[in-house]
């Protein structure tokens, strides 16, 4: 039988606790915390009022009163002092929680995640464990057309743009920091821009996408074969583009829409 590979992950955990933490993290995130069972999670954004992305997140339900919130390393203090501020009498703890991140592909522990476009679980704890390096996954995630923080994701991306509005929103749930401009663009328009996957032999972060000599878009991840890059809604999806030179299509069987 060949040994499965288990890759770390470069994630931050924040873990909120206490008797009114389910209500205080419905009220605070974009998706349904409440209804979630122990041991099921759920993708969700936490956001400015603007609808600006804080931080992507995976909401985990561990008990009756206690959550984790999975984010990016380099986002679990700003996930943590975001919620403390906005806390006020709520009866729960909120803290940075030092577990290390871990994948793997297939069959596995912890948690189902669908960011690679295969089965793949996610898994967290205190021990240290042997894993192979994580940028190894990069093309399955470019190919499942999932956005990344600091690459595809920051302060300035509408979740729409992104395609996360299907994935980490309620449109029926109650109020939440960033509704109003959410639910507006889903129900009265659409976002100038999509996160799209493209074929092309080779790209760099950066790139211009370009059609009949305009630009219409720039690609955010790349590796050989494939990239990923925002690209006006108004380009048709049989349109032959070009970036750095060479040929590209827009990929139309993408895990997102």
């Amino acid at each position: 039988m060949a040994t499965q590979t288990v890759y770390r992950l470069d994630r931050g955990y924040v873990a909120v606790t206490g008797p009114e933490a389910a209500e205080f993290l419905e009220r605070m995130l974009s998706n349904e915390v409440v209804s979630l069972e122990p041991g099921e999670n759920r993708p969700a954004l936490l956001l400015t009022a603007k609808s600006r992305i804080v931080a992507p997140l995976r909401v985990v339900r561990e008990g009756p009163e206690a959550f984790l919130l999975i984010t990016e390393s380099s986002l679990a203090e700003t996930v943590a002092s975001a919620l403390t501020r906005a806390r006020f009498a709520a009866k729960c703890q909120i803290e940075v929680r030092p577990y290390l991140g871990y994948l793997s592909l297939g069959a596995g522990e912890g948690i189902r995640v669908e960011d690679y476009g295969v089965e793949a679980y996610e898994s967290w704890g205190e021990d240290s464990r042997e894993g192979a390096d994580a940028t190894d996954l990069e093309r399955l995630r470019i190919e499942a057309g999932t956005p990344a923080w600091g690459k595809e994701l920051d302060e300035t991306i509408l979740p729409a743009e992104a395609g996360l509005d299907e994935t980490h929103v309620s449109f029926t749930k109650g109020c939440y920091p960033g509704q109003e401009p959410v639910a507006r663009l889903h129900f009265r328009g659409r976002p100038n821009r999509a996160l799209r996957v493209l074929d092309v032999e080779q790209a760099t972060s950066g790139d211009e996408i370009v059609l009949d000599g305009k630009a219409v878009g720039r690609v955010t991840s790349s590796v050989p074969g494939k990239a990923l890059g925002y690209v006006r809604r108004e380009v048709p999806d049989d349109a032959v583009l070009e970036i750095g030179g060479a040929e590209a299509r827009l990929h139309l069987t993408t895990a997102r829409p």
